[in-house]
């Protein structure tokens, strides 16, 4: 254990003796005190410093991943949408709490929306392809360090994280909303929409624009671009997932209807054993909405009612409401289960496994390579992520499906469990006091800050640390900091217009079948 100071911690980053200092003044969520503030401002000054590091001035593009030393060299030598939208809002956060001036936020931003406008797109639906070169700007023919050519892919959720931080940069710098509006409005979401997948409708994951080698592919052609591409075999049928925001996205823009809110899956239906391979059988109740037959379900957890995640990780749950105030909106159902859901994380962490930590999201594996980590029991899909490095999992029983199961896993069959840094800064909203000792106790633990803030993953037994900084997980982080500490800025960015006007009525309709420990709702 490292006792009261990081050794590789830069002068002016966070001490320890500053977050101590936090656990004596617990703030109300959203509102942190003034010692946390504290904390908070010196975690965001060096988050930031990573995305100076990983962004190119000639284009604006941030790379996707770079070396915990911020060495230029080290840059990924690749960026995708999500990670262009992310440093976007990232931009916005840092003009917004004083971290750089207007006019610098704004030539940041213009270059990225100048380098956005010439880069290559899907000519029938205006969407960005998966990968790019953050140096120039040119789609990726083949991925660094390999031989073979790229199947080019656009992405539903990907696509919808870009349009995010292009709404966002539009909205924050009038300067800016004619360049960034232009490339948001081309990008037409109703191409990744199927009608005809349940009751109201559901988007695929992406699709290929040329022949793929992917044998689940299926051809069609939403949006009527005139000519078929190669869809994922799959839909985006979980709830409670990122990849909502493409469906947020697409509603507020017009381009599908409000209804599609109902047409994916709080839990699957519990009267029928169709779905038993998700092992844990749901409560719940059916209601209609919008003329959608919704099961409002959930799953039971250490005493309470939670809708899952599809694989119980804290990044599917929360980084939504970074932006879209699901809590405010939906009272009665984002606003109960997002607190439980955070509360299921920290108990799983700090008594089921005993690690002592918790924030299990996908993140960097520190053996090596990236991995999904998650709450299996808080996990709509069978297997879920688990939290270890041995993938513990718990095979639940349903008894009237004929799954007999197995007894849930003691703390002591866990094994190396990998948190990351950005599932505790997701969960600060819901819980402060929890999530800043959390992330002192990381710190201090494992040496696991550096230049850039704190490193992707930690595993909690063995003492790795994974030392990089992925733009995903740091543009998390910015923007639980920058609404913490900027009364909800990206918020008030994102959440108006047509957001406002054709989500919030939607989100305001259906009650969660969601219960604490003491049954209330």
């Amino acid at each position: 254990m490292l006792a009261g100071t990081l050794a590789g911690v830069p002068a002016g980053t966070a001490s320890a003796d500053s977050d101590r200092a936090t656990q004596s003044k617990p703030a109300k969520p959203g509102k942190p005190g003034k010692d946390q503030r504290a904390v908070m401002k010196r975690y965001l000054a060096d988050t930031w410093r990573s995305f100076e590091a990983l962004t190119p001035r000639s284009t604006g593009l941030p790379a996707d991943n770079i070396g915990g030393d911020l060495d230029p060299a080290t840059r990924s030598g690749y960026t995708s949408p999500t990670n262009i939208g992310a440093y976007l809002w990232s931009t916005v956060v840092a003009r917004d709490t004083g971290l750089i001036s207007r006019n610098e936020a704004h030539r940041r931003m213009k270059r990225t929306l100048t380098t956005l406008s010439g880069m290559q797109r899907h000519e029938g639906s205006g969407m960005f392809y998966n990968w790019y070169d953050e140096t120039t700007g040119e789609r990726l023919e083949v991925f660094p360090g390999d031989e073979a050519e790229l199947e080019q892919f656009l992405s539903s959720v990907d696509n919808g994280w870009l349009a995010t931080g292009l709404l966002i940069a539009g909205n924050a710098d009038k300067r800016l909303a004619r360049q960034a509006d232009a490339v948001r409005e081309s990008m037409d979401f109703s191409c990744f929409y199927n009608p005809d997948e349940g009751q109201g409708g559901q988007m695929r994951g992406g699709f290929w624009d040329e022949p793929t080698t992917n044998d689940a592919a299926v051809t069609g052609d939403y949006c009527g671009m005139g000519q078929d591409v190669w869809y994922t075999g799959h839909h985006y049928g979980a709830f409670n997932s990122e990849s909502r925001i493409a469906s947020y996205v697409a509603i507020a823009a017009g381009q599908v209807p409000a209804k599609h809110y109902f047409g994916t899956f709080r839990t699957f239906p519990g009267d029928t054993c169709d779905w038993s391979w998700t092992e844990a059988p749901p409560v719940g109740r059916w209601e209609r909405h919008r003329g959608v037959d919704v099961f409002q379900g959930a799953l039971r957890y250490r005493g309470m009612q939670v809708v899952p995640s599809w694989g119980g990780s804290m990044f599917e749950a929360l980084m939504v409401p970074l932006f879209v105030p699901e809590d405010r909106w939906g009272k009665r159902s984002w606003g109960r289960n997002h607190p439980l859901f955070v509360k299921g994380q920290i108990e799983h962490g700090m008594e089921e496994a005993g690690y002592g930590y918790w924030g299990f999201s996908p993140s960097n594996d520190p053996a090596g390579g990236y991995r999904e980590y998650g709450v299996d029991a808080l996990g709509l899909d069978g297997a879920g992520y688990t939290s270890d490095q041995e993938r513990t999992d718990w095979e639940q029983p349903w008894e009237e499906c004929g799954r007999a199961g197995e007894p849930a896993p003691t703390a002591a069959d866990y094994g190396d469990g990998v948190v990351t840094p950005h599932a505790s800064f997701l969960a600060m909203r819901f819980a402060p006091r929890q999530a800043l000792r959390n992330l002192a106790n990381i710190r201090e633990d494992f040496g696991a800050y550096g230049p850039g803030g704190f490193y992707d993953a930690v595993g909690t037994r063995s003492g790795d640390v994974s030392r990089e900084y992925l733009a995903l997980d740091q543009g998390m982080i910015v923007a639980a900091l920058g609404n913490a500490l900027a009364d909800d800025t990206l918020r008030e960015h994102t959440a108006r217009g047509g957001m406002e006007r054709r989500l919030k009525p939607v989100m305001g309709l259906e009650t969660f079948n969601v219960r604490d420990r003491e049954g209330r709702r």
